[in-house]
């Protein structure tokens, strides 16, 4: 059970928490459009899909820091052919 909690973060907590309120408010109200957004909400929280804080970026390129503007790049040895 404690490696499970592991791999939840906040983000992925507050939609669970705002998905099952969302659903029980729906509910009482008795409003469906508003149950199947809580419910939407709870599927990204037990899937964890969805985009939130930096759940949907794409990995940043690691660039090297030693390489200056002014020094040539080793250049890429080729054979022409005839």
């Amino acid at each position: 059970m404690e490696t499970l909690l592991k791999k939840w973060d906040v983000m992925r907590l507050v939609r669970l928490v705002a998905g099952i309120l969302i659903i029980g408010s729906a509910f009482v109200d008795r409003q469906p459009l508003l149950g199947l957004m809580g419910g939407i909400l709870l599927l990204q929280s037990l899937l964890n899909v969805g985009c939130s804080a930096a759940g949907c970026g794409m990995p940043r390129q690691k660039h090297s820091t030693n390489v200056k503007a002014d020094k040539p790049q080793d250049e890429i040895p080729y054979e022409e052919v005839h």
